[in-house]
């Protein structure tokens, strides 16, 4: 705990000299940070992979989408803290379960305490686009592989097999700091916690 206090008020900063081209968002619900994408953009169609016609809706309207890496147990088996089994708390501190990437379409983001903007460059935004698509597992032809469930959270989520395992050192928050650092973004050196990010961009 004392690590991840320290560790996470220790800023690794922004990168210079670089162009605002596109917008990023990043957004917690209170424990678990997402990165935020534009659905569709020259560099790349989500999509094509996160297919809509893998959500409740499938509509294919919306511009935004939210991916978030986790511990499998937890995500599915765990909608409510009250559902949280011994079983599952156990795997996912000692990395012995399997992970998932939670992605979620959104019509429109609006910036809050809970929801942060990020303007970044073309370049950058292709080194986080490898990052994440590197998160996921892949099938024999390369397509990131959809988990069937019914336990979505909403109408417009789905589950993907991810690669890695969730532990106590690498956490939901651990992964996305680690994005915001590939794609050379204002982070912390480390931290398991949201709020080591989000203190970042306070205003």
């Amino acid at each position: 705990m004392l690590s991840a206090y320290c560790l996470s008020r220790i800023t690794v900063d922004q990168e210079t000299g670089t162009k605002e081209e596109l917008a990023i968002y990043i957004k917690t619900n209170g424990v678990h940070t997402d990165i935020v994408l534009p659905t569709r953009s020259e560099q790349i169609d989500w999509s094509k992979e996160i297919r809509f016609s893998d959500t409740h809706l499938k509509d294919t309207t919306y511009s935004f989408l939210a991916m978030g890496w986790g511990d499998k147990g937890f995500y599915l088996e765990t909608p409510e803290w009250s559902d949280l089994k011994a079983s599952v708390a156990f795997k996912a501190a000692f990395a012995l379960g399997t992970s998932t990437i939670h992605a979620t379409y959104y019509s429109r983001m609006t910036e809050s305490e809970t929801c942060k903007k990020i303007q970044i460059s073309k370049a950058q935004y292709s080194r986080l686009i490898k990052y994440i698509s590197d998160s996921f597992q892949k099938d024999s032809d390369g397509h990131f592989i959809n988990i069937v469930t019914h336990a979505n959270y909403g109408k417009s989520d789905a589950f993907y097999e991810a690669t890695g395992s969730y532990s106590l050192f690498q956490t939901c928050n651990t992964w996305a700091n680690s994005g915001l650092k590939t794609c050379g973004q204002k982070c912390c050196l480390w931290t398991p916690f949201d709020t080591g990010i989000f203190a970042k961009y306070e205003k």
